[in-house]
């Protein structure tokens, strides 16, 4: 019976170490995400510790390639060594997740508070050229966002760009997709979109921020049962002297 209670736990084990290298994929794609998004919406956002929580999930997907290395080693040669480091590393990548979670939290409510301060800056630098990062953005912004202006498309009436250009329009880029000749007058409100970029782009944000936690605490979860199972196999041997047995007789065969 301890026999196969030690078997169905290995057993276990090796599945997760699988699943382990797929988490790390997973991790590092996410992390990566993360990373390009930000590249996008970076001007709209000043504050660059928001990373942290990609950074450390990318470092902890490279773990994890490390991870199932070290858990397939011990489980196959049943070394007590090997599965006693491999719940020590889980338990420290568990508790590196879960700082991420707290961390994913915190920098989420900070979201809102970083766009608000910084957006009326980024479209008062605008100037209409592709050469400028912060006009590059904000024309992205608007084009995948289907957003217009900070509020809505009439802001752009307190803006630098459109006090100086003095004729009347809105960057094209606030043009709604399927309308020809759209120049972004403002004499064809109709032809723009309707909704502001701000509280898109809070939520976008939010959003990168939510795939990080809901990572996190998924693989997390997922570690915590690899520990359990590292654990009993290591209960289970110290305290089974027909287990011992057998691994000896299976050594020694």
């Amino acid at each position: 019976m301890g026999q196969c209670g030690i078997t169905s736990s290995k057993t276990v084990l090796v599945f997760l170490n699988l699943i382990f290298w797929a988490a790390a994929g997973i991790l590092c794609y996410i992390g990566a995400y993360v990373f390009i998004t930000y590249d996008d919406y970076d001007h709209f956002f000043e504050d660059v510790y928001t990373l942290i929580p990609a950074v450390i999930i990318i470092a902890v997907g490279t773990l994890l390639f490390i991870i199932g290395l070290i858990g397939c080693c011990a489980t196959t040669r049943e070394s007590s060594c090997g599965l006693a480091t491999f719940a020590a590393i889980l338990l420290l990548v568990f508790v590196t997740e879960c700082v991420v979670v707290v961390l994913g939290y915190i920098y989420r409510a900070k979201v809102e508070d970083e766009v608000n301060h910084s957006i009326q800056k980024v479209y008062n630098e605008y100037n209409g050229t592709n050469t400028d990062a912060p006009s590059r953005a904000i024309d992205y912004v608007q084009r995948q966002l289907h957003c217009c202006g900070i509020h809505n498309y009439s802001d752009w009436r307190n803006t630098h760009w459109f006090k100086e250009s003095k004729n009347n329009s809105v960057p094209v880029s606030c043009c709604q997709p399927g309308i020809s000749n759209c120049t972004g007058t403002l004499t064809r409100p109709a032809d723009l979109y309707q909704e502001g970029c701000e509280a898109l782009v809070v939520k976008k944000l939010k959003e990168i921020m939510m795939y990080v936690i809901w990572a996190a605490l998924t693989f997390a979860s997922i570690q915590m049962l690899g520990m359990l199972c590292a654990c009993v196999v290591l209960c289970r041997r110290s305290h089974d002297p027909a287990y011992e047995l057998l691994v000896t007789t299976n050594s020694y065969a």
